[in-house]
């Protein structure tokens, strides 16, 4: 054997490994990112998603500036104080006489972290009377930016929540129609196939539009979660039931049933273990099509309502036309899915690839 080939086929294995390590690593520490940052949104928002500035309706995104009016440069970022335009309610213009700096961990409105942790400390603001509007302000002068932090905590986890919902309804049903068969598993697969093939945004709409709608933002969030989870259990269902298929014929299952073990047993101990790689996957590849399926119900009125925001109902606001065409800001929150689609889309292509080299 040749030495200098045995040498490159190390290298390219190597590289190989290590552009299949960083494929699976990078979405992992972004998305990872991402939640923390949704998680920790009041510190990091510098205005609750409730704070309203009437005296800034519309108003663009705040510049942030090194260079002041005079020429003279700073090391530390700042911003003008900006007043509306005498006669134009939607113009704004900037007070060069009224600098603030960019603050970090200022005093400002009271969040709480996950139903436990309370504080007015954020990571960064500005000084009365001046504004930081990262996003802009929608009509109502509330932050674009804090607005769609908050945001994050309804359809990222709205997502994440019906994606375990999903799966687990999967795993049970799956694994109980591969394991006994017969006339369970007809049902249980025919049922699954209606659910398949009916599509999954008009069943959402029509189930939704049979609900309450005015009810606590608690009630649609968990209503907007059962419904999205329970349309998206059919195909984790067909997967796992065909894993148990394959894998309740092998050796050491036939051996295990030899010395007396019953079905839940080895559906418990032997068969659903090997499903996981699979509904890991499938979870992977469900969150962003039920992110997806949450922003365009609130985005259609249908899911969570003002005033708690989601991605859906703060671009519910550019269905006006006005808004659509003079408030460019105002369709912002329609980009922030998409890394995190992308994100969810590479990590599911790479474990597919890792559970393929594996069989």
């Amino acid at each position: 054997m040749n030495p200098q080939n045995s040498g490159r086929d190390s290298d390219s294995s190597l590289r190989s490994e290590f552009h299949t390590k960083f494929r699976l690593s990078w979405p992992i520490w972004f998305l990872v990112a991402v939640h923390a940052v949704i998680v920790l949104a009041g510190f990091v928002a510098p205005y609750s998603f409730e704070t309203q500035e009437r005296e800034h309706p519309y108003a663009p995104p705040t510049r942030l500036h090194f260079v002041d009016c005079a020429g003279k440069v700073h090391f530390r970022p700042f911003v003008y104080v900006t007043k509306a335009a005498e006669n134009a309610l939607d113009e704004y213009q900037q007070d060069c006489s009224q600098r603030a700096g960019i603050e970090f961990f200022p005093q400002g409105d009271r969040y709480t972290i996950l139903g436990t942790f309370s504080s007015t400390r954020h990571l960064f603001g500005v000084p009365a009377p001046a504004n930081l509007f990262l996003m802009g302000t929608d009509g109502f002068g509330r932050d674009q930016f804090s607005r769609l932090l908050y945001g994050g905590q309804v359809s990222l986890f709205a997502g994440f929540v019906a994606a375990v919902f999903s799966a687990f309804t999967g795993l049970l049903l799956g694994g109980i129609a591969g394991m006994y068969g017969g006339r369970l598993d007809d049902a249980a697969m025919r049922f699954a196939e209606v659910f398949i093939t009916i599509p999954w945004f008009y069943l959402l709409i029509a189930v939704r539009a049979f609900l309450p709608l005015q009810i606590s933002p608690v009630t649609a969030f968990l209503l907007v979660v059962s419904v999205i989870g329970i349309v998206g259990w059919s195909r984790p269902a067909r997967l796992v039931r065909g894993v148990i298929l394959s894998a309740r014929e092998r050796n050491f299952v036939l051996a295990a049933r030899g010395f007396g073990a019953s079905n839940t047993y080895l559906l418990r101990r032997h068969l659903m273990p090997l499903t996981f790689r699979v509904l890991l996957t499938q979870m992977v590849v469900l969150i962003p099509q039920f992110i997806l399926a949450e922003v365009i119900l609130s985005f259609l009125g249908l899911g969570i309502g003002e005033p708690f925001p989601s991605w859906g109902n703060m671009l519910a606001q550019a269905q006006q036309y006005h808004v659509l065409v003079s408030y460019w800001w105002m369709l912002l929150p329609g980009l922030a899915p998409v890394p995190v689609f992308l994100a969810y889309h590479s990590l599911a292509e790479t474990l597919q690839e890792r559970i393929k080299s594996n069989i």
